[in-house]
């Protein structure tokens, strides 16, 4: 499972529609595989060196992303990140697009909720609402 809290997502999602607005929308949620089609605001959970989230938001020439770490899966603050990373996420590279439609109804959803949750297995992922 992945843990992020509800202030970093809204405020990756807020990069976003910027980054969207001043470089001319976002980019594609299939990779590029199909261009032109579903460009929509959203996340992508990337995993890569740990995991991580960073707004889909067309970014301006050398321009970096906005990237938030899983709690429990930060390279700089857990040294046993790959391992997570394989266990829950899987050994390859990879990543899911979340539809910033659907993550801003979850939270409004659960006024009280301080962290979202992502529970992956090899054919779902599932997003929670949680208060700790």
């Amino acid at each position: 499972m992945f843990t992020f809290s509800v202030m970093a997502v809204r405020t990756v999602l807020l990069r976003g529609r910027i980054d969207a607005f001043m470089n001319g929308g976002f980019r594609n949620p299939h990779y590029g595989l199909s261009p032109g089609k579903d460009e929509k605001p959203g996340l992508w959970l990337v995993g890569d060196e740990g995991v991580y989230i960073m707004s889909n938001g067309i970014l301006a020439e050398g321009q970096r992303p906005l990237v938030v770490y899983a709690e429990e899966c930060d390279p700089k603050t857990n040294p046993d990140s790959w391992h997570y990373k394989r266990q829950h996420f899987g050994g390859d590279d990879g990543i899911e697009f979340l539809d910033a439609f659907r993550l801003v109804t979850l939270i409004a959803a659960s006024p009280a909720a301080t962290d979202l949750m992502i529970a992956m297995t090899d054919d779902s992922l599932s997003i929670t609402a949680i208060r700790r």
